[in-house]
């Protein structure tokens, strides 16, 4: 269910371009909704550990690999609806727009720390990397929240309404899981003593 659920807005948009339903421009329509749902996924990504820790949800760790892949597919779209349908793959043009502008050099970034913890996300690779290294590497999530935060939030010129709501988020899971630790360590010190 949680792959079809992630599909929706891959089949809203293709059903959408085939009906000539994406607006005026529609590049801008595809370029919004793969990033939204870039941001979305991921922060629903970092979101399970702090359910799991709230409600005791333990199934809720399953669904975490899933929604970073898609965090990770979504993104690969919206680079790709920027490199093909924005830039028609005029390279130098490209490398000039990331150097020259704050949000695309960010979301360039994030896109760039995203690969890593795709290609390693499966089981023979957390073997390969051993569990703490693999836990390690894969912190970056959190810079990759805060760079897709950042990259949305320099986009937008006039409404911030969903840059701050993505914000505020963030920030809250970022608040959980700090919560989340201090809890532990008290109780670790607790027992120690």
């Amino acid at each position: 269910m949680l792959w079809a659920a992630c599909l929706l807005p891959l089949v809203w948009l293709t059903v959408g371009g085939l009906r000539d339903a994406l607006g005026a421009n529609p590049i801008e329509t595809i370029t919004r909704a793969t990033g939204d749902w870039t941001l979305r996924l991921l922060l629903l990504t970092l979101a399970v550990t702090p359910l799991r820790q709230l409600t005791g949800w333990h199934w809720l760790v399953r669904l975490r690999r899933t929604l970073g892949l898609y965090a990770f597919f979504y993104a690969c779209l919206h680079l790709a609806t920027y490199v093909w349908l924005d830039q028609f793959f005029d390279w130098p043009g490209i490398v000039a727009d990331i150097v020259k502008r704050p949000f695309v050099t960010l979301g360039f970034a994030a896109f760039v720390l995203m690969l890593p913890l795709a290609v390693t996300s499966t089981n023979g690779m957390i073997r390969r990397l051993g569990g703490r290294s693999w836990q390690r590497l894969h912190r970056a999530v959190y810079a990759v929240g805060v760079l897709g935060v950042a990259h949305y939030w320099w986009l937008v010129k006039k409404d911030l309404t969903e840059p701050i709501a993505y914000a505020f988020v963030l920030a809250t899971l970022f608040a959980l899981r700090l919560w989340h630790g201090r809890r532990m360590r008290r109780t670790l010190e607790a027992q120690a003593a």
